[in-house]
């Protein structure tokens, strides 16, 4: 994750230093070249369109904002230029366009950008529970590996959702999934991750010191579970004692149910 920010950070100031350097250069661009006709000052909607894209409609208007008065001091300093130019209707005309599309640039990127946010979202979350699905429980599992710090992974299956399904349809089954899914996350403790990673089973990431520990905990999920009426076993394995990869550790619980 802090690699992803720092990627796009780096990102972002790449491209505002770019689009920086672009209005210092169209602007002396103007000023040196320009003459009635020629069109320079076309290529501010460059460094506008690039600030637009990194940020959003405020800025990307603000963007706009700076070029038209940098197309106006230009205007006024370069010799070849008549200084009523700024004067004409022409300015405001100006000031609207490069605002304008400032701002629908940016309005686009950032709608872009929640869309792509969302649809992240949604990929890590499992359709019925709304639980992390088994590609977040992965990258959560990669996290705690990474931190080498002791945690236990418990792994539950609810027992009799076969017989749910077939007594009463799938759609009975998957109401019993979700209540069972929103009673897991009322049981969490603040160091603990929940997932749904198959039709009946779900993962817990738990702070747990040792296998005890984490068998005191698959105890307590069991008996305070069966008091909500759902029949749950969970198998459990702690790092790094019985396994240093996840598969490893999904391999150990997975036996002990």
């Amino acid at each position: 994750m802090r690699g992803r920010v720092h990627g796009v950070n780096t990102h972002f100031r790449l491209v505002i230093g770019v689009a920086l350097a672009l209005y210092v250069l169209v602007l002396f661009g103007f000023i040196l070249f320009e003459n009635p006709g020629l069109g320079v000052g076309h290529f501010f909607y460059i460094p506008i369109a690039l600030v637009a894209l990194v940020t959003g409609p405020r800025i990307g208007a603000a963007a706009g904002v700076t070029a038209a008065a940098l197309y106006a001091v230009a205007t006024i300093v370069n010799p070849d230029m008549p200084t009523v130019e700024v004067l004409t209707v022409s300015t405001p005309i100006r000031l609207v366009t490069f605002v304008a599309s400032g701002m629908l640039i940016g309005w686009f990127a950032q709608s872009n950008r929640e869309l792509i946010e969302r649809l992240e979202v949604l990929a890590k979350r499992d359709r019925l529970t709304g639980l992390p699905n088994m590609r977040a429980f992965e990258s959560a599992v990669d996290q705690r590996l990474q931190s080498s710090a002791k945690f236990a992974l418990l792994l539950g299956d609810m027992d009799g959702l076969r017989e749910t399904n077939d007594d009463q349809g799938f759609g009975a089954g998957d109401v019993v999934l979700a209540r069972l899914a929103d009673t897991l996350v009322k049981l969490m403790r603040p160091d603990e991750t929940l997932a749904r990673v198959g039709g009946d089973e779900f993962t817990i990431l738990a702070g747990c010191q040792s296998k005890e520990d984490a068998a005191r905990r698959a105890n307590d999920l069991e008996r305070l579970l069966a008091a909500e009426g759902f029949n749950v076993t969970f198998g459990w394995a702690a790092f790094p004692d019985e396994g240093t990869s996840g598969l490893g550790l999904i391999r150990v619980a997975d036996e002990r149910l």
